[in-house]
């Protein structure tokens, strides 16, 4: 009993700290929703419309719903394993980007960690399994992955970029030809830093992508996300 204590003490302690898990709550979620609705449904008799369905959408491969057109980038990320779980819509949410590049969703973000957590809490209530789905998880994202500030604000050397490139080369075109693999050809520099990042703490699900960029340091993600950013 004694060591129970000690062990709430410290987790209290530890979530005083600005690492509070936010509660979602569903009734507010609803609320939250009507951003949505211009272009998802969910509940009963819920079609594809500008976006697909919600329904079951907890533990759904990305880009699955059958008879939804989804964009060649959607497409990409379900075929790198991509799954709907709480950590990846949260993020996705926040970001929607951090996930899915060129996504077609014309959505900014829900930047209050709140919001995502009441409409998730939400749209738990239409999912297959609801039980095994959680309420909340502590969410201490930037953009989806966890970035300090000062990771964006890094200024990289495209020079230094360019001589780290062979490697994105290989498969990415330098030209901004698509033939199978996504360009990243002019990427905005906080883009492509946001993207490396969430490979990296494998919130995007490439394996190989996950291996090259846990690799590299935030200098010189930073580095290449110059170099990309400046080529026509």
């Amino acid at each position: 009993m004694r060591a129970l204590t000690i062990l709430a003490v410290l987790v209290f302690a530890a979530s005083s700290d600005g690492a509070v898990a936010e509660t979602g709550d569903a009734e507010r979620g609803a609320k939250v929703f009507r951003q949505c609705v211009s272009c998802h449904q969910v509940g009963e008799a819920a079609k594809n419309r500008v976006g697909p369905h919600l329904n079951g959408v907890f533990g759904r491969l990305a880009g699955s719903v059958a008879g939804f057109r989804y964009s060649d980038h959607m497409k990409r990320a379900s075929a790198d394993g991509l799954v709907w779980t709480f950590e990846t819509l949260d993020a996705f949410l926040e970001n929607p980007k951090s996930l899915v590049s060129a996504t077609r969703m014309s959505f900014r973000g829900l930047k209050k960690a709140q919001d995502r957590a009441d409409i998730l809490a939400y749209l738990r209530r239409y999912s297959d399994k609801p039980s095994d789905i959680p309420e909340s998880e502590p969410t201490l994202h930037l953009g989806g992955p966890d970035l300090d500030p000062a990771v964006l604000a890094l200024q990289g050397d495209p020079d230094y970029g360019e001589y780290l490139s062979s490697e994105c080369t290989t498969c990415h075109q330098a030209d901004g030809s698509s033939q199978g693999i996504p360009s990243i050809t002019s990427w905005p520099a906080e883009n492509f830093v946001v993207a490396m990042h969430a490979y990296k703490q494998q919130l995007r699900p490439h394996p190989v992508m996950q291996m090259l960029a846990g690799r590299l340091s935030d200098e010189e993600i930073a580095a290449l996300a110059a170099y990309f950013g400046g080529l026509d």
